[in-house]
């Protein structure tokens, strides 16, 4: 009895020793994100489309990676792709290689607007270096809108060209679908 609480009471050990280790290293995000990948390369997460009609606000300013502060209301007549997300969030973490798939079929026709909410922008700046991504990030310069607040990250918004909200997600979810894409298309033609 004695050898078995000890054998039970080593592998505990061993186990928080690990994740302590991958805490400690910070690698926690960056695991937990990989994880988080796994379950969306499965498709069981779509995003939200919208039920009732939102209209965007386009009244708040951000500023690019290069400091080149834009109003939104520039993208008015686009179809706009908005996600909101931090280098400390795994679900965001998860996300970004297969929105950023999307980006590279898309980016031509579909306005891609990626929101760092982190407070250390040079960690975002870092981030999206060392993964490769070439979307568009920017920071936020103003207030967010109320259609636009909210308090879970990632949150993603797909606006058509009259300024509509077609999608709503709060969370992450898989976007390079052929169904997701299909309704980019659809919007793209749309009037």
């Amino acid at each position: 009895m004695k050898q078995k609480i000890k054998k039970e009471l080593l592998e505990w050990i061993v186990l928080l020793s690990v994740f302590g280790i991958i805490y400690l290293a910070g690698w926690h995000t960056e695991v937990i994100g990989r994880i988080q990948q796994v379950v969306l390369s499965t498709g069981i997460i779509q995003p939200s489309i919208v039920d009732e009609e939102k209209t965007a606000s386009y009244d708040f300013v951000i500023e690019d990676l290069d400091g080149k502060v834009v109003q939104f209301e520039e993208f008015k007549g686009e179809v706009v792709f908005i996600n909101f997300w931090a280098t400390w969030c795994p679900p965001c973490v998860a996300e970004m290689p297969d929105i950023h798939r999307l980006y590279e079929d898309q980016k031509d026709q579909v306005r891609f607007i990626m929101i760092s909410l982190d407070q250390d922008e040079e960690k975002a700046h870092k981030f999206i270096s060392k993964k490769g991504f070439d979307f568009p990030v920017y920071f936020l310069r103003s207030p967010l809108p109320a259609n636009f607040n909210t308090r879970s990250i990632p949150t993603t918004y797909v606006l058509d060209k009259k300024g509509k909200i077609i999608v709503e997600n709060h969370g992450m979810a898989k976007y390079n679908t052929d169904n997701f894409r299909q309704l980019l298309t659809e919007l793209l033609e749309g009037e």
